[in-house]
C-alpha cells in the first residue's frame, strides 16, 4: 500500500469544528498577535500591508485551521501603539480583503479580534521597549474606565463619561460591519490582558460609581452592550468569539476564574460561540505561575460548567500536548502563538508526527 493511500488516524487536533454555518477544518488555531508593523499616521495608518499579508499567508500554507488576525482597534485611539492595524475606515477594508481572499483559497479561516487598548494604548513597538509614547511619536492620551495608569511610567488615563462609553460600543459594531465586508468568517471580542474592555471587568482598574463600576452585574456592562452591538450587525450565520483572562492573578483585589464563568453564562446567552481563554495582562509586576498549559484549566472549567466552547492557550508547544488537551474534554481548540511565530508549519509537522490528513497546497505536492 503506499503512503498516500494509508488510512490517516483519528486524532482530536484534525477534527474539523463547526460554528454555526462556518467549518473550522482542523484545532490548530493561530492566536492575535500584534505584528506593530503598520503606519502610524497619514492615509495608510491602521492599513494592512504586505508584511502582514506575508505573515498571515504564511501561517495558512502551514495548515493553521483558524487565523485570528491581530488585535485590531476600532479607533485611532484603540491602538495599543500607533503602528497596530485598525479597522475604522473603508481603506483599511480593501487591504484585509486581500489577506481574507488568500486565507479562503487556502481552506484557513479567517478571524479578526476587535480590540480598543484603553489605558495600555500609545505604547512604542515590543521590541523598542514598549513605553508610553507622546505626541511628537505618533501617540496621544489614553481613555480608560478610571483615572488611574497602569503603572507608573505611564501617563494618567482621561476617565471616559457615560457618553463616550456608549460612542465606544458603536465603534466596536461598525468594526464589526467593515469586518463583514472585508470577508472575515470569525469576529472576536477583545476582553483579555488588560484592555479596555478587561479594565472594566476588574475592580483593580474600574473605581468607577456610577452604572458601569462596582458590582459585578455593573464591571460586565460595558463587555455585554458591546457583545449585544456586535452580535446585533454580525449576521447570525457567522460565529463571534470572546477572549478573557480568566484571571488577574490578583485574587479577590481582580477579577476572578469564579467570575469568568459566571460571565461566560451571560455571553453565551447573547450569541457569543466560544471563549478564547487567557489570563493575566492587567497589573504588572504580578506573580503567575507559567509553565506547559497554565492557562488551560481555566478552560477546562469554563467548558465543565457552562457548556460554551472553548479554545486554550499559553505555553502549548508540542503536537502530542495538543492532543491531548482536546481528546480529555478541555478544550475545544487550541490557541497557538509564539510557537506559530518560531514554526509557521507547525500544523502540518503535528500532522505528520500524529498522523493525520492534511490539505496539502498542490505547488508543495513533493512534500507528500
Amino acid at each position: 500500500m503506499s503512503a498516500a493511500a494509508t488510512p490517516a488516524a483519528f486524532t482530536a487536533l484534525f477534527e474539523p469544528l463547526t460554528l454555526r454555518s462556518v467549518t473550522v477544518p482542523n484545532r490548530v488555531w493561530m492566536a492575535a498577535m500584534c505584528q506593530y508593523s503598520a503606519e502610524p499616521c497619514g492615509p495608510d495608518a491602521g492599513v494592512a500591508g504586505d508584511w502582514h499579508f506575508a505573515h498571515y499567508a504564511a501561517r495558512a500554507v502551514g495548515g493553521a485551521g483558524l487565523i485570528v488576525q491581530e488585535a485590531t482597534a476600532v479607533s485611532p485611539e484603540g491602538r495599543i501603539s500607533p503602528y497596530d492595524l485598525g479597522l475604522w475606515n473603508d481603506t483599511q477594508v480593501a487591504a484585509a480583503r486581500r489577506i481574507t481572499s488568500f486565507l479562503k483559497a487556502r481552506g484557513t479561516v479567517a478571524g479578526i479580534q476587535l480590540a480598543h487598548a484603553g489605558r495600555k494604548a500609545s505604547t512604542d513597538r515590543t521590541w523598542k521597549g514598549g513605553s508610553p509614547v507622546g505626541p511628537g511619536e505618533h501617540g496621544w492620551r489614553p481613555s480608560a474606565p478610571s483615572a488611574v495608569p497602569f503603572d507608573e511610567s505611564h501617563p494618567v488615563p482621561h476617565e471616559l463619561t457615560a457618553g463616550e462609553i456608549e460612542e465606544t460600543v458603536r465603534l466596536f459594531a461598525d468594526a464589526a460591519r467593515r469586518a463583514l465586508a472585508a470577508g472575515y468568517e470569525v469576529v472576536e471580542i477583545h476582553g483579555a490582558h488588560g484592555y479596555l474592555i478587561g479594565e472594566f471587568l476588574s475592580p483593580h482598574s474600574n473605581r468607577r460609581t456610577d452604572r458601569y463600576g462596582g458590582s459585578f452585574e455593573n464591571r460586565t456592562r460595558f463587555a455585554l452592550d458591546v457583545v449585544d452591538a456586535v452580535r446585533a450587525v454580525w449576521p447570525a450565520r457567522l460565529p463571534l468569539f470572546f477572549r478573557i483572562s480568566a484571571t488577574d492573578w490578583l485574587g479577590e483585589a481582580g477579577w476572578t476564574a469564579d467570575e469568568t464563568v459566571r460571565l461566560a453564562r451571560l455571553l453565551q446567552e447573547r450569541g457569543v460561540d466560544l471563549l478564547d481563554v487567557s489570563t493575566g495582562g492587567l497589573a504588572p509586576g504580578v506573580t503567575i505561575p507559567v509553565g506547559p498549559g497554565y492557562q488551560v484549566p481555566f478552560a477546562a472549567r469554563v467548558k465543565a460548567e457552562t457548556g460554551l466552547p472553548v479554545a486554550a492557550a499559553g505555553l502549548i508547544t508540542e503536537p502530542a500536548q495538543a492532543e491531548k488537551i482536546l481528546a480529555d474534554g478541555e478544550a475545544d481548540a487550541v490557541l497557538l502563538g509564539r510557537e506559530l511565530l518560531r514554526d509557521p508549519y507547525w500544523a502540518r509537522r503535528a500532522a505528520a508526527e500524529l498522523g493525520a490528513d492534511i490539505r496539502t497546497p498542490l505547488p508543495y505536492h513533493r512534500s507528500w
